[in-house]
């Protein structure tokens, strides 16, 4: 991979980090098993300790105190709840010190060494539309329903990107896929529509969620939750991060859980 020119603080977390409204799907979980027999994914995080100055959800059925996600600021290290648009019950994600929230459905933590705001990043936003063609993405966004295999099909088949073959992973209680996804090829950003790579969004005809250079990259959980498709996403802005940063965001990104109440 190759490295990305820094963004200024400020310009990054708003090119990058649309408001992302609450989570249509994004999640997925901790504990993540494959169902394959020769790979498994991490085992779950142990909860952390809470956060003391945030009010519990009251639909909670969980006997611990498990509090909402901050709309936007510094939050604590804790678990919390994320609600999930179209499901009723909120997945929950465990963070521990030094992160951020934004909007109530995107988390980031900066690297120290790195100039860029949000060296790391979960996105938990809604992926409704897929665009055909990343860089001329204007007038490509297509709708690709609510099945998790139909958003898999279309990232897979989006020009100007390239993913990994879906793996099967469990997600909580329910069967889900992860793969990666990355700009293929040197691709000019400058070249593409507003200068980025639209990958999807919330919206037919203007993009919520892309890449503001070629090195930017993502892991994907696609769940299917009782029928309807959760996505969540771990990125990076390229391969100079710490890697203990990066380890620590995979970590919360397996923390994610999803279960069922009968």
């Amino acid at each position: 991979m190759t490295f990305v020119t820094p963004l200024a603080k400020p310009t990054q977390r708003l090119r990058r980090l649309l408001p992302l409204v609450t989570i249509a799907l994004i999640g997925c979980l901790g504990g993540c098993e494959y169902e394959s027999d020769d790979a498994s994914l991490p085992s779950p995080s142990s909860p952390a300790s809470e956060a003391p100055t945030v009010s519990p959800l009251p639909e909670s059925r969980d006997s611990r105190k498990v509090y909402p996600l901050p709309e936007s600021g510094d939050i604590d290290a804790g678990t919390y709840l994320v609600p999930v648009a179209g499901y009723k019950e909120p997945f929950e994600i465990t963070v521990p010190g030094g992160w951020s929230a934004l909007d109530g459905n995107s988390l980031g933590k900066d690297d120290p060494d790195h100039p860029a705001e949000w060296a790391v990043s979960l996105t938990l936003g809604p992926a409704f539309y897929v665009s055909q063609d990343a860089c001329n993405w204007r007038g490509a966004l297509a709708d690709v329903g609510p099945a998790a295999e139909a958003f898999i099909r279309a990232m897979a088949a989006q020009s100007s990107t390239a993913s990994t073959p879906a793996v099967k992973v469990r997600v909580g209680d329910y069967p889900g896929f992860e793969f990666d996804h990355s700009v293929e090829g040197d691709v000019d950003t400058t070249a593409c529509n507003t200068g980025k790579f639209c990958i999807h969004s919330e919206m037919m005809y203007h993009c919520t969620h892309w890449y503001s250079t070629q090195n930017e990259r993502e892991t994907y959980r696609v769940v299917d939750v009782a029928g309807r498709r959760a996505v969540v996403a771990m990125g990076y802005i390229d391969e100079s991060i710490n890697p203990e940063l990066m380890r620590e965001a995979r970590t919360v990104f397996d923390s994610i859980v999803f279960k069922s109440f009968k």
